[in-house]
This record gives structure tokens, C-alpha cells and sequence, in this order.
């Protein structure tokens, strides 16, 4: 048993119940194990690498490449005005955000919000005529309700729904596992996730309640999706740069993604992108400066060392006994795989 997956078994029934390890070196598998079971009650259906999890904010960066895709197509483009598509924005504070400070976190917009306080609102009209809590470009805040704008942006620019738009780019990607669930998908078939008050034990819907509020489709959480499509999308971005071909974005923009364009003491970003800052991040202290990733709040996680061309995805329902933070276990499942596979 190598370091990594003892790291991961040491987990298993105090942090999570169900995680899949996957490591991939210049394009390739070089090790995938599924550990633990969908729940933790009795006969409960054991995890495979197959299974599917609630990506959480994964889906922002999925939703990224799909912006991405439609700037290389002249259907959007990153510095232009987004008037034409958000007229709502003409006249006022929110005229000057671009489809960069969406992509980068810096368009001065609120985290987010209390769902309890949305019950009764449009959410997605909330999330883009919410006042501003700083200029546009000044600031890195952390948004999903720039993601969830960025999902009706993405969208207008089609005129398709998102989860029709996002479609093309999760079968450019060649993610066939990966998608926004209906409610009524079988529950049994995923990892439970967290009990609530609201909801009781949530399972086979979007964890994230302001996405949930949306029909389970938003631009900031919503996908449910499998570790080699995790891996995949970081292949799309690693792949342009290592000179292995990718039909998913073109070199200058899948490098332009990777780049920083807001900086930020604990997790500069790219387009889309959480750019590694300082060791203290999740990626640990051996991955390279130059490494890129992000994490989901159920307890999902990649990080993809453009260095070493190597990507490390960490998929677990890391809610299911609590809301604790998975930072360290993250950091020390990575470091662990640096010292197998790359060191």
C-alpha cells in the first residue's frame, strides 16, 4: 500500500464514507483506487471509481472551460462589455465587469448569500443585481454568485439553456460520467452527502443550496461527476503544454487560464483556476509554485503540477460527518503522491 492510499483509508469512516485517488503522469493513469462505501449504514453499496460525485464548485471551473470555449469561438470575449448579454448592468456599477473578472473572482460581487433569504427570489437575477461590495477589477472575493452570473452569461450567449451549452463542453472534454443531476436521479447510485434541516440527508441532489434552489443547473455548483473526468479536465489544460494534442481549448487560452489574474494572499486565481500561493495551500508543499487547482466544498479536490505534468484528483463526500475542513488530509494526500510518483 503506498503513503497516499494509508493516508486516504485513515479517513474513512471519521471524515468521509466514500472517496476515489487518482494520479496521472503526462497524460497517463498511473494509479486509481475507489475506498469506502456510499453511506454508512448497513449494506450500503460500496464506492467504485465510477461513481459519480457532487463536484460542488469543481463545476466552476467545467463552467470556465465552457467560457473558455466561447471566447476561441468569437461568442464571447474576456475584456469586452457584457452589456448586450446583462442589459440589467447599463448605468450602473456592474456595466464595467468583464467576462476576465467573472472568470478571475474580481468583479466586486458579494460571496454569496444565505438560501434561506432566497426562497422567494429569481436567484440568478439576484446573483447579477445584488450591489456590488467593491469596484470591478480592484479585488479578489471569492464568488459563486459571479459563477452563478457567469452561467446565465454563458448561456445568453448561445441562447440555449446551461446545461444544454455545457453538454458540448463536457463531451469535448470526453467527460462521459460527468453532468447537472435531476432530482430525481437514484440516490443510491452516489455518495450521500451532508443532513441538514432544511433538506434531511441529501442525496442524489446538489448539495449547494443556492444551486439547488436553481433546479440543480447553476454555473457555480451543480455537477455531479466521476474521477477520470476530473482528470480529464486538467488534461485539457496540461495537455497544450507538453505538446500532447487537446481539442478542448487552444494553447494560447488553455495558458492564459493557468496565468494569474488576481492576486490574492491565500489563493491567487487564474481564469477559473485557484493558482497555488503558498504551502499552506491544499496542494501541499511539494507541487510546484506554478501549480493549479480547486476544490469543491463536499470534499472534492484537484491540482494538476504542470512541472512535474502530473495531476492528482482527491473526490470525497467530506461533508457527510460534518463540515470540516479536509485541508490537511488534501495536503498530505498530495505531498504523499509527489513522493510516489514524482519526486
Amino acid at each position: 500500500m503506498i503513503e497516499a492510499e494509508r493516508l486516504v483509508r485513515a479517513s474513512l469512516g471519521t471524515r468521509y464514507t466514500a472517496a476515489v485517488l487518482r494520479v496521472d503522469v503526462r497524460g497517463t493513469l498511473v494509479f486509481e483506487r475507489a475506498f469506502g462505501t456510499l453511506d454508512d449504514e448497513a449494506g450500503a453499496r460500496a464506492t467504485d471509481v465510477t461513481t459519480a460525485f457532487d463536484l460542488a464548485s469543481l463545476t466552476k471551473v467545467f463552467v470556465a472551460t465552457a467560457a473558455l470555449r466561447a471566447v476561441a469561438a468569437g461568442a464571447l470575449s474576456l475584456d469586452g462589455s457584457l452589456t448586450a448579454l446583462v442589459p440589467e448592468w447599463r448605468g450602473t456599477a456592474h456595466e464595467a465587469i468583464t467576462l476576465r473578472d467573472l472568470l478571475a473572482h474580481r468583479p466586486g460581487m458579494a460571496s454569496g448569500a444565505d438560501y434561506r433569504t432566497l426562497f422567494n427570489e429569481d436567484v440568478a437575477l439576484f446573483a447579477r443585481t445584488r450591489p456590488l461590495v467593491a469596484p470591478p477589477h480592484e479585488r479578489v472575493i471569492y464568488s459563486d454568485l459571479g459563477f452563478i452570473t457567469l452561467g446565465v452569461v454563458l448561456a445568453r450567449s448561445y441562447g440555449m439553456s446551461l446545461s444544454t451549452t455545457m453538454a458540448a463542453t463536457l463531451g469535448a472534454l470526453r467527460c462521459d460520467g460527468t453532468g447537472y443531476r435531476a432530482r430525481n436521479d437514484d440516490p443510491l447510485a452516489v455518495p450521500a452527502t451532508e443532513c441538514d434541516a432544511w433538506r434531511g440527508r441529501v442525496r442524489g441532489a446538489v448539495h449547494d443550496e443556492k444551486a439547488y434552489l436553481m433546479g440543480g443547473v447553476a454555473g457555480h455548483a451543480g455537477l455531479f461527476g466521476t474521477a477520470i473526468d476530473v482528470a480529464r479536465l486538467a488534461e485539457a489544460y496540461l495537455a497544450p503544454l507538453h505538446g500532447r494534442s487537446s481539442s478542448a481549448l487552444p494553447e494560447s487560452l488553455a495558458i492564459e487560464a493557468i496565468a494569474e489574474h488576481g492576486a490574492d494572499p491565500v489563493l491567487r486565481r487564474g481564469l477559473g483556476w485557484a493558482l497555488k500561493t503558498s504551502d499552506e495551500n491544499s496542494c501541499g508543499s511539494l507541487m510546484s509554485p506554478n501549480t493549479f487547482g480547486h476544490t469543491g466544498f463536499t470534499g472534492t479536490v484537484v491540482w494538476a503540477d504542470p512541472v512535474r505534468d502530473l495531476s492528482i484528483v482527491f473526490l470525497t463526500n467530506g461533508v457527510y460527518f460534518g463540515r470540516s475542513d479536509l485541508r490537511e488530509v488534501r495536503a498530505a494526500v498530495c505531498d504523499a503522491v509527489i513522493g510516489e510518483f514524482a519526486p
